[in-house]
């Protein structure tokens, strides 16, 4: 019995190391500060993405943001299934994980679990933004409008290269 006590809380404080690894950001990688998170609440659409199982097989992808009461952000993830041939919604929350004035935050889906949610670069007047998880597996390019300029689009892409992610394997989301 103490064998199995031990096994359980080793196996428990491994799964809680492991998962606070997953909110954090990848080396090299700076998140923005200055950020101010009332104004990039609202809707942004998703012009690019890392293939990955959750958002896999869908088209007008869009984030809404918004506050919470508790001070904590909503996330509505909304997208198209074309096998399904139905919208998708999804909602989460973020929250900061450290000061609130730099975009670097921490996103969940699924109760305790949660992901690093990395803003690396952001408009001036917040019109688009490059975002990257908690590894270089995960990257998204948003943006206020469903179509972005194709100069900062390849500019984002050309970034997101230098700083090691494999853009050659970006989906873009038809929207």
């Amino acid at each position: 019995m103490k064998c199995y006590k031990k096994l359980s809380f080793a196996w428990l404080l491994g799964l809680m190391l492991w998962l606070s690894g997953c909110v954090g950001i990848p080396d090299g990688i700076t998140p923005v500060t200055g950020f101010q998170a009332d104004r990039y609440l609202g809707k942004w659409y998703e012009v690019a993405r890392l293939d990955h199982s959750f958002e896999r097989g869908l088209e007008h992808v869009t984030a809404e943001y918004s506050l919470r009461e508790d001070g904590d952000i909503r996330v509505i993830n909304r997208g198209y299934n074309t096998a399904k041939q139905k919208q998708e919604e999804a909602e989460g929350r973020a929250k900061f994980v450290g000061a609130q004035d730099v975009g670097q935050l921490k996103v969940s889906f699924f109760g305790p679990f949660y992901g690093g949610y990395n803003i690396v670069e952001l408009d001036p007047n917040y019109q688009y933004a490059l975002i990257a998880g908690n590894d270089r597996e995960y990257l998204w390019i948003l943006s206020r409008t469903p179509q972005l300029d194709v100069a900062v689009q390849q500019r984002l892409v050309d970034k997101a290269k230098s700083l090691g992610f494999a853009t050659d394997k970006l989906i873009f989301v038809k929207q």
